[in-house]
């Protein structure tokens, strides 16, 4: 083990003992810097180069743990730290087929419980190799410690202004948190070592490989492709003239509401995106590979089902923004459409494979996930959820308070907007757990710092005493159509 990783290890079990004690958020991506370093040293010393996309996927992960670092809402981070994660195992074993991207993103768990014994192998044997320069550095540390606890104490009793900057830059350790400290000592060491063991002897996932299926006769795999391609057709035609303007005509002879003709459809067409994407896989396995006419039937059958299916994903976002519309954005119709954005993303890159061949296309998928991952942590959909329901009251007075006071500190600049009582009543939840929250800077997001400035010392006092029901029920935003009865297990 190279001296240099060893110090990295080192110093990612330190900072996860000293700074993960208190939450997420800055801290995560400080901790992250020097176990990415441990995989850097040992990589070079093992004389691995630094690829392109092994650069790609460890930028990427390091960008995902910004997200934290901004957001206070704990869905849009949650999936961020995921997905860091995968990339960070990417990047170690820089895979490239479809399997090697699925395993190879989990791979890092596979090399802990070796890791450990790795790590110990090195550090018994540094420590044979060099004891007297173990000994002095040991001591010369420790004589710094001793110097900056004994100085820094006196500083901190001679100016008040010192002791409140030196209070708020270090983490506060006590002796009860000692087991909870150590464990992430502790944790913080097996993940910097498992990085450091995956970079210098990583998985060659790649390796992994499925048989393609036996290859069918044109006829036998055309058929039924090219009917599903004219049902697709026709169900696009009908949306057309939909789209330009038969809403009327078509509900009223339908006899569905407004509300229920834009959420049943978005679900089914979701759907719809998700089986064609397993339909063309299957496809592809099966089919025939005899020369130049039977690829260019596979491509002219396939790319004309994924841009017919392109059409289905813009009808399906297209009917949920008019559901947002009338009854306003929630984190759920903000999930799910992003999921049919990125799916329309998908095909889009199957289409560009067809193209120009298919080599990168499953590192492609993954960076797209990555990166759209990282756009809807950094585009704050709490923000966006308020934001958008702010706007639809100040359009239709229409809004549901009692949803809008669960979102987290990200919503308080819209929300702020609002007209009394309903600001209030929006905001007490979320004054009342910022008041009751003492993170220190590295564990705190910037949009509760945001929401702090704006909100300061408020107390929303008598204003929230008629909070209950005002701005739902009747009114309308989260419970759908006035003229449809609530269904508890609606998922909108």
């Amino acid at each position: 083990m190279p001296g240099a990783t060893l110090w990295a290890v080192l110093a990612t079990g330190l900072l996860s003992a000293l700074l993960l004690g208190e939450g997420i958020g800055l801290n995560l991506l400080v901790v992250a810097v020097p176990a990415s370093l441990a995989a850097y040293f040992t990589a070079r010393a093992a004389g691995r180069r630094l690829r392109p996309w092994t650069a790609v996927w460890a930028g990427g992960g390091l960008a995902l743990l910004v997200v934290p670092a901004l957001r206070d809402a704990g869905w849009p981070s949650f999936l961020a730290i995921v997905s860091a994660f995968a990339l960070g195992s990417l990047a170690l074993h820089g895979s490239r087929s479809w399997l090697g991207i699925f395993f190879g993103s989990l791979g890092l768990l596979t090399s802990v419980a070796e890791s450990l014994g790795w790590g110990a192998r090195g550090v018994r044997a540094r420590m044979s190799d060099s004891r007297g320069r173990w000994g002095v550095l040991f001591r010369s540390s420790a004589v710094a410690v001793v110097l900056l606890l004994v100085f820094g104490a006196l500083f901190a009793s001679a100016d008040a202004a010192f002791a409140d900057v030196l209070g708020s830059l270090i983490p506060d350790v006590s002796v009860g948190d000692g087991p909870w400290r150590l464990l992430l000592a502790v944790l913080g060491v097996a993940g910097a070592l498992a990085a450091a063991y995956t970079a210098a002897a990583p998985v060659r996932w790649d390796g992994l490989t499925v048989r393609p299926g036996r290859a069918r006769g044109r006829l036998e795999w055309a058929l039924p492709l090219v009917v599903l391609n004219l049902l697709f057709a026709a169900f696009l035609a009908i949306q057309l003239t939909v789209l330009l303007g038969g809403y009327d005509k078509v509900m009223a002879e339908t006899r569905l509401s407004y509300s229920q003709y834009a959420r049943e459809g978005f679900w089914q067409l979701l759907w719809a995106t998700l089986l064609t994407l397993l339909v063309i896989a299957l496809a592809l396995r099966w089919a025939p590979r005899g020369g130049a006419r039977d690829r260019t039937l596979v491509r002219a059958v396939l790319g004309t089902l994924c841009l017919l299916t392109l059409v289905v994903v813009a009808s399906a976002l297209r009917r949920m923004d008019l559901y947002v519309d009338a009854y306003g954005l929630t984190r759920l119709r903000i999930s799910v459409a992003a999921v049919e954005l990125w799916l329309g993303v998908v095909l889009v890159l199957i289409m560009a494979a067809g193209a120009f061949g298919a080599a990168l296309l499953p590192r492609a998928v993954a960076a797209s996930a990555a990166v759209g991952v990282l756009a809807f942590g950094l585009a704050s959909p709490d923000g966006l959820i308020a934001e958008q329901n702010v706007q639809r009251y100040r359009s239709d007075h229409s809004i549901d308070i009692e949803y809008l006071r669960g979102l987290s500190a990200d919503a308080v600049p819209a929300l702020d907007t609002l007209p009394e009582p309903l600001r209030s009543c929006a905001l007490e939840e979320i004054q009342r757990t910022l008041r009751s929250s003492d993170e220190p800077w590295y564990a705190t997001s910037w949009g509760e710092a945001r929401a702090r400035d704006i909100l300061g010392d408020w107390d929303p006092g008598y204003r929230t005493r008629d909070c209950e029901g005002l701005g739902s029920g009747e009114n309308g935003s989260e419970r759908g159509d006035v003229d449809e009865p609530y269904d508890p297990y609606d998922p909108y």
